[in-house]
């Protein structure tokens, strides 16, 4: 536990009020936490701004509360996750749309398919999610921010 006797959850609370005052939001702020996960949740409506584009500003606090949760040598290792209205979700459903779509065109065209780019624990999902399809391979290519996933046929 923190040495403030603060726990990772009343942390992530405090960090995501603090942002959705900082932003003007109108929002309340649920966190949920079990042995592997503490989420914190935005509720409310025109959360846009804090989602940012491609989910960069999502992410990007994400980030910031994760260093900040597991900065404390002693803090359980647990994944920290923010979400907002079930974003992740909706992302998540949509990348594997892409992939779904992009698998079937490598398959039917014996070519090579690109997708958008995206960040890398997108990639990591789409990787992991094609892998477990099977049919296609995948590999990354490209830098940073323009890095992006490319399916390729099994069967030439």
């Amino acid at each position: 536990m923190a040495t403030d006797e603060r726990t990772q959850e009343d942390i992530l609370r405090d960090l995501l009020e603090h942002v959705v005052e900082g932003l003007g939001l109108e929002a309340t702020v649920t966190v949920d936490a079990n042995d592997e996960a503490v989420t914190g949740t935005l509720h409310g409506e025109d959360l846009g701004i804090f989602i940012g584009r491609h989910g960069q500003t999502i992410d990007a606090v994400q980030h910031l509360a994760q260093r900040i949760l597991l900065a404390d040598p002693e803090a359980e290792r647990r994944r920290i996750v923010v979400d907002a209205e079930g974003y992740r979700a909706r992302r998540r459903e949509a990348l594997e749309k892409q992939a779904d779509q992009a698998a079937i065109d490598a398959e039917r065209y014996g070519r090579s398919v690109a997708l958008d780019a995206m960040t890398a624990s997108e990639r990591k999902h789409v990787h992991e999610y094609l892998r477990e399809r099977g049919g296609v391979d995948t590999h990354s290519e490209g830098d940073e921010p323009e890095r992006h996933l490319v399916v390729t046929p099994l069967s030439r």
